[in-house]
């Protein structure tokens, strides 16, 4: 068999070398260049083709991994053959289409920068940089990424400075280093910001082996849904890690007795995650990534809840468009939209935030663009918080402290403010990606945020807590009459369980409270000495923030109304409803007036003289004005003033003080001041 196939080869050879001399060296030359060609294209080592397959696959860190056996191969024995030409041609070394190893190193350290390995990322670029500075530049650009990704804040900035004095403009990474150059100078100032300090945050421990866990949602109390990367197959030219859904209970410990979710028919070979369970838990949506064309792509899929687990997935034609990826589906916890990324036509960047109305059988309504929340930039993994009205997502946008940052906008459907970046420490210089809060008034009372910050070459979650700002309510009580603040009156704010605090006002009329809870729900009680009091709710005109420690809360301002205070040479007037004689209460202060008076000066007696308006007949005026005067009359009396210290007559519609027509036209004002009692105090004459 060895001789037949040597002599295969010989008359084969032969025949070629016939052959090119019959018809020319130029064919002959033309002949082995593409048979070279062929060649070097199928010539590669495995370990570097297997890695240009995981790389090309997004599987880094496996790529990684294998580029590092190519360039650092375990030494074998070698063995010699008494027959060179019948041995199995050997690719292994052969570095393909690759100019040179050092192309391969710096593939090596792209695919740990992909894989977030940072640090040794950085020693493979630099060692790119050092062999060849001049075709190597972008090197020195993704070193200064890594310190940046590490904390090394300072190195990074010295690194670029460096890129910028060797390059200048000419590189084509110069713009990306500008950029660069901004999120450090953004991180110096997030760094240095001091309420910072209200922050609390701490990584959730799991139960679980992984590589990363991420993007938990709470679908029933302390229940949580969240995706984690699991080693599930070792095939041959199989990515071995797969995401996975998994539901959990979360305690202070982290996330306990996690299980799998149970989804009928579901394919082994793709990848699921970042889910959310609808409002009234009968339909689960994830993100699963699968193939079109050859081409990968993700889909939103939607399944009904079983006795069992969950049915079949099914696509969700209505987020999804053939051609372009949608992703990271959440549902709002009135369950009325489904929020979700896509690079579909109609967006405004890369990947948009946008949201479909929810319908009963779990599809939805036509998706709508977020408009004014979107950038040119990547704006992935929504959330809405309806307690504060607030959007959530992360971006690669500007500012940011580098990776993808969590930005935040007020709003609702229809309009969006302007989105904010959350800053430090609810960022970091890495990726943050995924966020979730329990549905109450404050966004960071109970948050959570996945994030590959720290040393962590995956995302991880962690608990964010923000202490609460202290809240102080102040405001200003006047005289009604003068405008002029009022010292030391006495204010007493209660709260709506009916507990109360007091404080007095300053000289220049001012209180403050601290507050503990919501400031609609309070109401002012206000009183001094010689004013009527008042009660009032909280009327809030302006919330000053700016405080990073503080926020102030500016109340409406609130008067006080002199009392009537009574003296001897006035003449009271006690006003009635028309058709009445009844003491109306806010006169009851003016007769108690009068009582203190006739207390302290047991000589002084009374006159009170009744009046009624023009309405009526004069007989029953009469007798309308007279039982006013002896309404005057007899709450003093029954207050214990002697009856004959008081007199009292009626005039009926006598005398009226205020015009009752202008111009043919009843003056209703005019006739309730003719609707009186007067009453004179006298004291008796000095001898």
């Amino acid at each position: 068999m060895k001789t037949q196939t040597f002599l295969q080869k010989t008359t084969y050879l032969l025949f070629h070398s016939l052959l090119a001399r019959s018809i020319g060296n130029r064919i002959l030359l033309f002949l082995s260049g593409c048979f070279i060609m062929t060649q070097a294209q199928s010539q590669i080592d495995k370990r570097l083709a297997m890695a240009d397959d995981y790389f090309a696959a997004g599987d880094y860190f496996t790529a990684a991994g294998l580029y590092g056996q190519f360039l650092h191969p375990v030494a074998k024995p070698k063995y010699r053959s008494n027959f060179p030409l019948n041995t199995k041609r050997n690719t292994e070394g052969r570095i393909g289409s690759y100019q040179s190893k050092t192309d391969i190193l710096f593939k090596q350290a792209e695919s740990y920068r992909l894989s977030n390995y940072w640090n040794e990322a950085s020693v493979l670029y630099k060692e790119c940089f050092e062999t060849d500075s001049l075709k190597y530049g972008a090197a020195l650009y993704w070193i200064a990424v890594c310190q940046r990704s590490t904390a090394n804040y300072a190195t990074a900035e010295e690194t670029l400075s460096n890129f910028f004095s060797i390059y200048g403009n000419d590189h084509e990474f110069y713009n990306a280093a500008l950029k660069e150059k901004q999120t450090l100078q953004f991180i110096r100032t997030q760094l240095s910001r001091p309420d910072s300090v209200l922050y609390r945050i701490r990584k959730i421990n799991t139960g679980i082996g992984d590589k990363g866990i991420f993007a938990p949602v709470a679908t029933n109390g302390n229940q949580y849904l969240f995706t984690s990367t699991q080693t599930d197959s070792v095939a041959a030219n199989i990515n071995p890690h797969h995401n996975r859904l998994f539901i959990s209970l979360l305690t202070n410990d982290g996330l306990q007795n996690a299980e799998p979710i149970i989804i009928e028919g579901m394919d082994s070979s793709f990848s699921q995650g970042s889910a959310s369970i609808s409002a009234d838990g009968k339909h689960l949506y994830f993100t699963q990534w699968n193939k079109e064309n050859g081409h990968p792509f993700t889909g939103i899929y939607f399944s009904n809840k079983t006795i069992n687990g969950w049915s079949k997935p099914q696509l969700l034609k209505s987020v999804n468009q053939q051609g372009f990826s949608s992703k990271q589906p959440f549902c709002s916890s009135d369950g009325r939209y489904l929020f979700f990324s896509s690079d579909r036509k109609g967006g405004t960047g890369g990947f948009d935030i946008w949201y479909a109305p929810l319908l009963t059988d779990g599809t939805t309504g036509e998706a709508v663009n977020a408009g004014s929340v979107n950038s040119s930039a990547n704006e992935l993994a929504p959330f809405y918080h309806n307690g504060s009205s607030t959007l959530v997502f992360a971006s690669d946008r500007t500012p940011s402290m580098g990776g993808y940052d969590l930005f935040s906008s007020k709003g609702n459907m229809t309009e969006w403010k302007s989105p904010e970046n959350m800053g430090y420490p609810v960022n970091s210089s890495r990726d943050d990606v995924y966020f979730f809060a329990t549905e109450n008034k404050s966004l960071l009372n109970n948050a959570i945020v996945s994030s590959d910050r720290g040393s962590e070459c995956c995302l991880s979650t962690y608990a964010v807590v923000k202490a609460p700002k202290k809240k102080i309510i102040t405001g200003l009580v006047l005289d009604c009459a003068s405008n002029e603040p009022l010292e030391s009156a006495q204010v007493t704010m209660r709260e709506a369980s009916g507990k109360t605090f007091q404080t007095t006002t300053s000289i220049d009329g001012k209180y403050s409270f601290e507050l503990y809870d919501d400031a609609s729900q309070h109401q002012f009680i206000v009183n001094k000495e010689k004013y009527d009091n008042i009660t009032a709710d909280v009327m809030v005109e302006k919330i000053d923030d700016g405080n990073w420690q503080t926020d102030i809360i500016n109340n409406a301002s609130v008067c006080l109304t002199k009392k009537f205070v009574l003296k001897v040479e006035n003449v009271v007037t006690v006003y009635f409803d028309f058709d009445k004689s009844e003491i109306k209460e806010m006169e009851m202060e003016k007769l108690d007036s009068i009582y203190n008076v006739m207390v302290e000066n047991p000589a002084y007696t009374l006159q009170v003289s009744g009046y009624t308006d023009g309405k009526g007949s004069v007989e029953y005026n009469k007798k309308l004005s007279d039982n006013r005067a002896k309404s005057c009359a007899e709450y003093l009396i029954q207050r214990g003033i002697d009856s004959s210290r008081i007199s009292f007559e009626s005039f009926g519609a006598c005398c009226p003080v205020e015009m009752e027509l202008i111009n043919g036209r009843d003056n209703e004002n005019g006739r309730a001041k003719n609707r009186r009692a007067l009453i004179n105090i006298n004291k008796p004459e000095e001898n």
